[in-house]
């Protein structure tokens, strides 16, 4: 199963049609998209509303990947499971959201393992052409390292 996300804010039909049509174009019937408040009309991707983070955690999990916005709750899930997560920031430019900080999120990430950032369509169907090559990250937690939590202890009691 392929797992679409685009997050819960706004809708992102530039990826989630270029998905749908990939998907079409390939007879794809695996593809569960999580579409968020979006009015496209889609042929292949199965949509659905919003779940709970625990539920959306399982669908990541049992996912053989992920395909997203560069939104940091999917980025971080897929790191902790494991699996490989193609990201596509929105660009504030095309109205997609607010400003660009998914743009900086993205090139912040672009070299980490497992995280594939698709800068354009064109590189985004490229990954999907090449799904069975992409690998997820290794060693990645869902905590954070004890070093780091004590300095933020620190920090919020002295300022």
């Amino acid at each position: 199963m392929i797992l679409l996300s685009v997050g819960t804010q706004f809708p992102f039909d530039r990826l989630v049609r270029l998905v749908d049509d990939w998907a079409f174009a390939q007879g794809r019937t695996d593809v569960m998209a999580q579409v968020g408040p979006s009015k496209l009309h889609v042929r292949a991707v199965k949509p659905f509303g919003l779940v709970s983070p625990s539920e959306f955690r399982d669908l990541q999990a049992s996912a053989q990947v992920t395909i997203s916005h560069a939104g940091m709750g999917s980025i971080l899930t897929a790191l902790e499971c494991g699996k490989p997560i193609i990201v596509m920031p929105r660009d504030h430019q095309r109205g997609e959201h607010r400003n660009d900080h998914q743009v900086a999120t993205a090139r912040k990430l672009e070299h980490t393992p497992g995280v594939y950032v698709a800068w354009d369509d064109a590189q985004l169907l490229d990954y999907l052409g090449r799904l069975h090559e992409l690998a997820g990250a290794t060693g990645a937690s869902a905590k954070a390292p004890e070093a780091f939590t004590l300095q933020l202890k620190s920090f919020i009691r002295t300022g």
